[in-house]
């Protein structure tokens, strides 16, 4: 059984909601478990990372970047990584924000960064988006058009606005696609060994 670690923190409880659609996802494919993990219970306790296969990263957008609690989270895994304990293990990345761009690009790419400097392996959001084909916008598989992770719109707090059906599709599609290329990758290294 491989273990993804699904980190992730929430502001509003917008990414709380992403993220157990992503571990859903994730937990479709046979012989992948996937946990969620406050990004804040892991600041104090980073060595905890090393259980894991793989971690599928969350955060809302905060002026352009991560919020405090997961930067902290990142920032306490520095010894981890002056002794390359992540490398070759595999990272994404998820976000929402309450507006369509919202700057959502630069924080996928500060995760991004943070998973090269780790030595993991990135995987990205493969799906091309559905309203291309004809399907509505809100019910369009990456609908905000994102291949550096997934992107998901909120609406403002308290505002009561549901999700679009199309984010939180890619939500689970983004999850089952991680979870399949970890276990892809391990069959792949058995294989070899």
């Amino acid at each position: 059984m491989k273990q993804i670690a699904v980190i992730f923190h929430s502001g509003q409880g917008n990414t709380a909601h992403f993220a157990r659609h992503v571990a859903d996802g994730a937990n479709s494919v046979a012989g992948i478990e996937a946990i969620l993990i406050r990004a804040e219970d892991l600041t104090a306790n980073p060595d905890r990372l090393l259980q894991f296969d793989g971690y599928l990263f969350g955060s809302p957008t905060y002026l352009g970047g991560v919020s405090g609690p997961f930067k902290s989270f990142m920032d306490a895994t520095g010894r981890l990584w002056r002794t390359q304990q992540l490398k070759g293990k595999l990272a994404a990345g998820f976000i929402v924000s309450a507006l369509p761009s919202g700057d959502k690009q630069t924080t996928l790419l500060s995760m991004f960064t943070y998973a090269m400097q780790h030595g993991m392996i990135w995987v990205g959001n493969p799906f091309l988006p559905e309203q291309q084909s004809g399907v509505p916008y809100e019910q369009a598989l990456n609908r905000l058009g994102s291949w550096t992770g997934m992107m998901a719109q909120a609406g403002h707090a308290g505002s009561g606005q549901a999700y679009a059906p199309g984010d939180l599709r890619t939500a689970a599609a983004f999850g089952r696609n991680f979870a399949s290329v970890l276990a892809r990758l391990a069959v792949a290294v058995e294989e070899v060994a």
